[in-house]
């Protein structure tokens, strides 16, 4: 084989591509996300194993555009208004687990051996969650939209931030390694970063959304932009000395606040995947496998302390901050796991020459535990919760300030509207004119205070919780209307709507409910669970919505 792969680089790529479809096949037959599948691509490519890797410079060039694309995702993501619509619990919940998993983590490395430096690497790497595999599970479960879901994305921002400012730090201290005068680097660095920072302002301002107007016109231009962009500025990063990683997180950033960014975001994506596999290949072929197998304890550890510390800080942080067990509970099994960004800063540690190369055997080890692990954990999380909700009740206030409602407890509601988005909105105005006294429920605050703003009342909170549902003002209401969109996504999963429908019947309503359908062939579904009024997609729904439900009032 090994004279074979060696007659062409292009030979070898093709068995490096088979034995990635190979391996990724197997991963979805086990449940396990893409991540798994290329960090065993990765170790069986190594010279452990197949010893597959012969065009090294090539593979690492691969490697390196991969992660400059990744960190331009992330940097086109950052969205700093979810952080701040969901409220001061994803900065609290993001900052707490970090502080948490950082100080506890150094003090793990130090018990387990390994020196103060080493320590602090490891302990920063554990405090970053993998978005792309948090985002993909919770899509596929239908539960992106869920709190629980959007409080995980809060946090998530958060810890990407985190990850700005580790990088920055590293290619401060590399700088300050490699010349002669301390702090004329450091300074360096300084002048270069805001230099860059500048530069992106200016051209966020300025430039951003008028070419990208332009580029538009033509889609495959502006992905090839896009590419050329995250190229350019991780480039200019590495030659400045902030690294590469901080350039291609800011080429992403110039063009968060374009109107095209979920359009690039998407169809890089899939290039995003395709090249990351590189950097898995690179990173198997520098690994000896008798590397992880020298961490194996410590390994062991470190993955106990990510799979039950992490979702535990969580679940402490909020439901100290007012928020249901269940919320916490499902949030926290979010951070039950690194990222592929672990594995990045503990490469830039290895490359500065700070950390042994057996260390990254070390956190790869961890990697693949908790990820994988991980992954049934969030995919069976509701049977989970079903199975400690009796042990965590200390984590849950008496009241529950973020997520009740008391308030609207002692009135009367002769409609409650699941969902408000447009639909809900228009039928609960319609209903207000005729006199109908209506309550709106939405896990958004944005939401909430635009329903107030219109003088309708809501409550906020999450309707996938049998608890909430149970303590809404259900009594006197006649009918409850789900208006929440279903959105395409994985397969067995649970549909919201169907939630809502047993949960509110389970709580003893006794009305009549409405749904609003996304075909007509779930119309028949929704009749079976003795749903009264089904608003089928050829319908005015709104208009059609206010006459039935007036009708029967």
């Amino acid at each position: 084989m090994s004279e074979l792969i060696t007659q062409s680089p292009f030979i070898e790529l093709t068995v490096l591509l088979v034995l990635a479809a190979l391996v990724g096949f197997f991963g979805i037959l086990l449940r396990q996300p893409l991540i798994i599948a290329f960090i065993a691509v990765g170790l069986l490519a190594g010279p452990s194993v197949f010893d597959l890797v012969y065009s090294k410079e090539k593979i690492e060039l691969l490697s390196d555009l991969g992660i400059a694309v990744l960190l331009f995702l992330v940097g086109i993501k950052l969205d700093v208004k979810l952080i701040k619509s969901i409220g001061g619990v994803s900065v609290l919940t993001g900052l707490g687990q970090v502080t948490f998993t950082s100080i506890f983590g150094y003090l793990i490395g130090i018990m387990i051996g390994l020196d103060h430096v080493t320590s602090v690497y490891v302990a920063v790497a554990l405090t970053f969650s993998s978005t792309i595999i948090i985002v993909k599970l919770l899509s596929d479960k239908r539960e992106i939209d869920s709190l629980h879901g959007q409080v995980a994305l809060g946090f998530l921002i958060v810890q990407d931030l985190v990850v700005v400012f580790a990088m920055i730090a590293l290619a401060a201290i590399g700088m300050s390694g490699e010349g002669s005068g301390h702090d004329s680097s450091i300074t360096n660095v300084a002048v270069s970063g805001v230099g860059m920072l500048i530069f992106v302002v200016v051209f966020v301002k300025y430039l951003a959304t008028p070419l990208t107007n332009l580029l538009a016109k033509t889609p495959e231009l502006l992905v090839i932009y896009a590419i050329a962009q995250a190229a350019l500025f991780a480039a200019i990063g590495e030659l400045i000395g902030l690294g590469m990683e901080v350039g291609g997180l800011l080429a992403g950033v110039a063009l968060a606040s374009t109107p095209y960014r979920e359009s690039i975001a998407a169809r890089l994506g899939p290039l995003r995947d395709f090249l990351l596999l590189f950097f898995f290949i690179a990173l198997g072929s520098a690994l000896d496998l008798s590397q992880l197998g020298a961490h194996t304890t410590g390994a062991v550890i470190f993955s106990v302390f990510v799979l039950i510390g992490n979702p535990l800080i969580v679940l402490a942080i909020m439901g100290a901050m007012g928020y249901r067990k269940r919320t916490g509970f499902l949030a926290g099994l979010t951070v039950a796991q690194i990222s592929e960004f672990s594995l990045i800063f503990i490469a830039m540690g290895v490359s500065l020459g700070h950390l042994k190369p057996d260390i990254l055997g070390l956190v790869t080890l961890v990697g693949i535990i908790t990820i994988a692990i991980s992954t049934y954990m969030i995919t069976y999380s509701h049977q989970l919760y079903a199975f400690f909700e009796p042990f965590i009740s200390i984590f849950e206030r008496k009241n529950t300030p973020r997520e009740q409602s008391s308030e609207h407890e002692g009135e009367q509601y002769q409609v409650i509207i699941f969902g408000l988005g447009r639909l809900g909105t228009a039928i609960a105005q319609q209903l207000k004119k005729g006199g109908v006294a209506v309550l709106g429920v939405d896990f958004n605050p944005a939401a909430i205070k635009q329903w107030q703003a219109l003088g309708l009342d809501a409550t906020y909170g999450d309707v996938t919780d049998g608890e909430f549902i149970n303590e809404l003002p259900l009594s006197h209401a006649k009918w409850v209307v789900c208006s929440i969109p279903q959105h395409h996504t994985g397969l067995s999963v649970e549909d919201t709507r169907k939630t809502v429908v047993q949960l509110t019947r389970s709580a003893g309503f006794t009305g009549k409910l409405a749904v609003v359908s996304q075909n007509t062939n779930e119309t028949a579904e929704f009749k079976y669970l003795a749903v009264d009024l089904v608003l089928e997609p050829f319908q005015d729904a709104s208009q059609r919505a206010v006459e039935l439900l007036i009708e029967q009032l």
